[in-house]
């Protein structure tokens, strides 16, 4: 039988450290646990809302006659009927509850309804007439942040703009990686969808229980627009179905309010899948521009990034996540120097808003595909460069803000790498490979930004009807299945012993604890907690020494076995030490307390500079990918994430490795699959059917291991956890498809044709560059050479690999040109297998030339256009796009042949034969060929070894 929920009680011991259970989980997993769809009321009416099937529209008309006739209806509001303030919002009140002029995304609200039956609500919706005049939508973010098109708001298109600058931002770098990366939009994709449950409180207010993140935020919106004082609403958290930060903002709660005041009876309202993608907040998808720098040696010199966010319709909490994208968009590195902008516009697609892991997602996806193209042009390995840059504690943001805590990114990745690989079960399956990809993120925890962010608790110890002990907890804490409940009720046993625990309803009878997302919750209501918990004990205390008298010098006041002991000791009390019964203490009366923690001040962001000390704290994530890619079939196969993460001090050691696996899934899912499509700004899988989310088919063998630094500025030393997992674990995934498959990746999520298309080219380039010393270069010049120039000079012999002219700078000096060739190819010959073939995948394949699209490098473009390839009709270049497919299957790099140094042969059949290889003996010969196609890059660029490679001709 399903019974509402409550209160939860229980005397179950389990402090801080423990692996305890979930304290709803057997409720969920029998069929007991009582969800937001679940809420039922005697004479309950169903409500509905018509939407917009515009993204973008001017409203003429709005026709509700005939529906007000119809049988069953009791409802029907549109904006003209709303009593309060036309509009909300969760930062800034710009959406309105019904719209009225225009509509700006597809399925905005238009009007409610309620109804006896929800068929009789969906009869009235398709009565109700709408006359619309369609208006271009604005889709394209970047032509929105160029000025183009009308404004969609007052102030502009664009929210919200944060440059931050630090060191020299015009700093060089002799190596330096550039490309543009993006992501898509994701949706929380919480399984249950919204519902909710208004009605009149029998007094002129409003009762409402929904599924929410944050009820006191919403108790303050629905009051607004009903025009109703905030004390005369009251919210109770309804049982959430999964939020990810797609409940932080106000889908039904207002229009459940609007209908129960307007009928005065209890309203219910439950969305549809399809409604559910429309109406909630998603991940904001982003563009991305990123520059490099870095000295040979792999030390970062500047990083330059250009960040655009779209936020959709309305504002919701984009100002927050652009902070975020902008902090963190360096990744956990030191960069001494560099410039960041980060800006988010309006469009006319849905909302985004806070999902898991806000802005610093996006922006791991960008810098950690830039540190593995970055090693793979230092030739280094991606996880020794990592780490090389790694931050650490007393290091400095680029914001300004130095790290005091714990910053274990080092120790992270050394660790990681230790945890065993998974045994390969694809070796022998052609085309077939196996990628292994490494990524390391951090985030925030805590608001940020210079607000006074607060969270109150309220405790009452008194005697229950069997005469013992019990404590009492009211918080407004949302718990949405991250287990706040279940650490609260750890952090009382903590605190008291093995006491009775009754945690009371989640409503807004008490002050706010604040929203539960930027991994806040458990920080901020535990501090509020301890601190409640401190000042009942005094209390208790004060009554204590009525019975015992006055007691001298300082200690511990601790509650044990139903006693309350003042003790000096670090662990349990003697026996001999002051203490009295909680029993007697209670007699009388109860002992109630409450609480309000404020965290340290943080600082707004200096909106010229970026600089400032906005966040509370921080922590550090790492995870390594393991796939197996069929390059004939463009499939991903996960074959394992192993994930190690710091979390300060575990209160749930289970629960926190429940968290790793779920946000990691989550990450997967960018990563391979999820992506909300839209055309002109209607959405184009809005169901489970299309849009695709990981199962349990799709998520392989998760490896979790638990950091514990136990952070002294923190309560309990703990740590925020839930949203650090999704940052690293697409990246680490995408690093591995990259490794795999040789491809650049530059898009989330990857799609099969990325890997069976051409696609573009990282931008790998040396400073100062060829063309800036294009003359002829004598060998005297050549063994003169700072390394760095040397590098800067010859670097681009060997496609995207300066490494390899670093090698050979440790030759000299070269007596002539012939020994200079040599020494290249000697280098490249002797390099290890897995260095080769990264040599190898940074080559374009032939016939590559005809494609836009694809980035070649100047000299690659050049030689095949002298070869021939820019020029060949639709049946030749037919035939070498599949040889190249094939090629690649069968051997996994592309097909590299130097067509200088072989002008006259017969390309076709040298191709034939090579697919006829062995593998090792096409790796020797590919190598062979880079080393041809070097050869005569040095030509172009040495005085005098034209003459000598003319000779041996």
């Amino acid at each position: 039988m399903i019974t509402e929920n409550r209160r939860h009680t229980s005397a179950t011991p389990g402090g801080i450290g423990a692996s305890v259970s979930n304290i709803e989980a057997m409720d969920k997993v029998r069929g007991r646990f009582v969800y937001a769809n679940d809420l039922t009321r005697a004479g309950m009416l169903y409500g509905a809302t018509l939407r917009s099937p515009y993204p973008h529209a001017r409203i003429e008309a709005i026709d509700t006659q005939v529906t007000r006739r119809l049988p069953g209806v009791q409802a029907v509001l549109t904006h003209a009927d709303i009593p309060g303030r036309p509009t909300y919002g969760f930062e800034e009140p710009d959406q309105p509850v019904l719209a009225w002029d225009q509509v700006r995304y597809q399925g905005e609200p238009v009007a409610i309804v309620a109804a006896e039956s929800a068929e009789a609500a969906q009869a009235a919706l398709q009565a109700i007439t709408v006359r619309y005049v369609r208006l271009e939508p604005l889709t394209d973010p970047k032509r929105v942040a160029s000025g183009e098109g009308a404004n969609l708001h007052p102030q502009g298109n664009t929210l919200r703009r944060l440059p931050i600058v630090w060191g020299n931002p015009q700093m060089q770098a002799p190596v330096v990686v550039r490309q543009s990366y993006s992501v898509a939009m994701q949706d929380p994709a919480f399984l249950a969808p919204e519902a909710g449950l208004a009605q009149p409180d029998g007094e002129g207010g409003i009762e409402v229980w929904a599924a929410s993140q944050w009820l006191h935020a919403d108790r303050a919106q629905i009051a607004a627009a009903l025009a109703l004082p905030e004390e005369r609403v009251h919210l109770h958290l309804a049982g959430v179905g999964g939020a990810f930060g797609g409940r932080e903002d106000i889908t039904l709660q207002i229009h459940l309010a609007l209908l129960a005041q307007a009928t005065g009876r209890p309203v219910k309202m439950s969305y549809t899948r399809e409604e559910s993608f429309l109406a909630h907040a998603h991940r904001h998808p982003a563009q991305m521009w990123y520059e490099h720098g870095a000295d040979l040696d792999g030390t970062l010199r500047y990083v330059r990034a250009h960040i655009l966010l779209d936020g959709g319709a309305y504002a919701s909490s984009s100002n927050a996540v652009v902070v975020n994208a902008a902090t963190f968009a360096c990744g956990p590195y030191r960069v001494p120097n560099g410039s960041i902008e980060a800006e988010v516009v309006f469009t006319n697609h849905p909302i985004a808003g806070a999902m898991r892991g806000f802005g610093a997602v996006q922006v791991a996806f960008a810098y950690e595909a830039q540190m593995d193209r970055l090693a793979q042009a230092l030739g280094m390995d991606p996880v020794e460069l990592r780490r090389k840059n790694a931050l650490r504690t007393g290091d400095v943001l680029p914001t300004g803000q130095r790290l005091e805590g714990p910053v274990p990114v080092d120790r992270l990745l050394e660790r990681l790498q230790e945890v065993p690989l998974p045994q390969s079960a694809s070796a022998g399956f052609p085309g077939v490979h196996r990628g292994v990809g490494f990524a390391v993120a951090f985030k925030n925890i805590g608001y940020s930004s210079g607000m006074d962010d607060t969270a109150t608790v309220r405790l009452r110890m008194q005697t229950g009807e069997d005469g013992s002990p019990e404590v009492h907890l009211w918080s407004a804490a949302a718990e949405v299945g991250q287990g706040i409940r279940t650490v609260q009720r750890q952090i009382l046993t903590e605190e008291f012993g093995n006491l009775r625990i009754v945690l009371e309803p989640i409503a807004t009878d008490v002050a706010s604890a604040g929203s539960t997302s930027a991994s806040r919750q458990t920080w901020m209501t535990a501090a509020a907690l301890k601190e409640a918990c401190a000042a009942l004990r005094e209390v208790l205390w004060e009554r204590a020494e009525k019975e015992l008298g006055a007691q001298e010098g300082a200690g511990r006041l601790v509650i044990r076995e139903g006693m309350l002991w003042r003790t000096r000791e670090t662990e349990l009390p003697a026996q001999e030490e002051p203490h009295v019964s909680l029993k007697s203490l209670l007699r009388e009366t109860p002992v109630e307390v409450e609480r309000t923690h404020h965290h340290r001040p943080t600082q707004p962001l200096d909106p010229q500079t970026g600089q400032g000390n906005a966040h509370l704290d921080f922590a550090f994530v790492a995870h390594r990918a393991v796939v197996d890619v069929d390059l004939g079939s463009g499939s991903i196969r996960p074959v394992e994430l192993a994930t190690i993460q710091e979390v300060g001090r575990a209160v749930n050691p289970k629960m926190v490795s429940g968290q790793m696996e779920g946000g990691s899934a989550q990450g997967l899912g960018l990563a391979l699959m999820e992506a909300l499509e839209s055309k002109e700004g209607v959405v184009q899988n809005a169901s489970f059917e299309s849009y695709l989310v990981p199962t349990s088919e799709d998520v392989p063998p998760i490896y979790t291991e638990l950091l514990e630094e136990s952070d002294p500025s923190a309560p309990y030393g703990l740590k925020g956890v839930g949203e650090m997992p999704t940052l690293s674990s697409g990246p680490a995934i995408t690093a591995a498809v990259r490794a795999a498959s040789g491809r650049a990746l530059t898009r989330f999520p990857i799609r099969p044709e990325d890997l069976l298309l051409p696609q573009p080219n990282v931008a790998v380039f040396l400073t100062p560059t060829q063309e800036q010393e294009a003359e002829s270069l004598p060998m005297e010049q050549i063994n003169a050479m700072t390394e760095e120039h040397f590098v800067a000079t010859l670097g681009f012999a060997v496609e995207e690999s300066p490494w390899v002219a670093r090698a050979v700078f440790q030759r000299r000096p070269f007596p002539d040109p012939q020994a200079l060739a040599d020494a290249f190819r000697e280098v490249l010959i002797s390099a290890s297998p897995k260095r080769q073939r990264a040599i190898l995948m940074t080559h374009p394949e032939l016939a590559t030339a005809r494609n836009a699209a694809v980035g070649l490098s100047a000299l690659s473009r050049s030689e095949q256009a002298q070869g021939g390839f820019s020029t060949l009709d639709d049946g030749a270049l037919s035939w070498w796009r599949r040889f190249n497919h094939l090629y690649r299957i069968k051997f996994g790099f592309p097909y590299v042949f130097a067509l200088r140094a072989h002008a006259e042969e017969d390309r076709v059949s040298v191709a034939r034969a090579r697919l006829r290889n062995a593998p090792a003996i096409e790796l020797a010969c590919a190598i062979e060929e880079v080393s041809q196609i070097a050869r005569t890059r040095i030509l172009d660029r040495v005085g005098g070894l034209q003459s000598v490679m003319e000779r041996e001709a």
